[in-house]
């Protein structure tokens, strides 16, 4: 199977879907970010000194799955028509699901996936002076919707 990012010579190069049809489509994509449970106690409290880390973290994860073409320099620009960023603080960290919503050409798995990632790093800037050992794990694809290959959900 060729590589549909490499043409004839090998080199880089942005797949064409000028051709394709403009589908709904959506993907989901999940992370968290583990911090001590002092950090925990503070944004349970809303007293993390920086302010709402949420709130922050959510404009980041929306603000990122807009800007995804500027960072990944294969990835199409395309209409990001909705974005979601839920942040549920749990006993051990802070997890994230993001969801994306277009009508376009093609998918937007990696705006979803840009989301998580930046929406983790904004809560790793507001709790880095309160934790040093504050980490992002477990970022993943949870599902994707429409386009030429349909719907997939990841089984685990």
């Amino acid at each position: 199977m060729p590589f549909t990012h490499l043409d004839a010579s090998g080199s880089a190069r942005m797949v064409d879907v000028t051709a394709k049809q403009a589908t709904v489509r959506a993907a989901t994509a999940s992370g968290r970010v583990a911090v001590a449970p002092d950090v925990i106690a503070l944004l349970r409290d809303g007293g993390v000194p920086k302010g709402d880390v949420i709130a922050v973290a959510r404009i980041a994860g929306i603000q990122a799955a807009k800007k995804t073409p500027d960072l990944l320099p294969l990835a199409h620009t395309i209409g990001v028509h909705g974005c979601t960023v839920d942040l549920e603080i749990v006993d051990d960290g802070v997890e994230i699901v993001a969801t994306v919503r277009t009508a376009d050409r093609t998918g937007v798995e990696m705006e979803a996936l840009t989301s998580v990632s930046v929406a983790a790093l904004a809560v790793i800037d507001m709790v880095k002076g309160l934790d040093r050992s504050a980490h992002i794990t477990d970022i993943k694809l949870l599902s994707k919707q429409g386009g030429r290959s349909g719907t997939w959900t990841r089984e685990d």
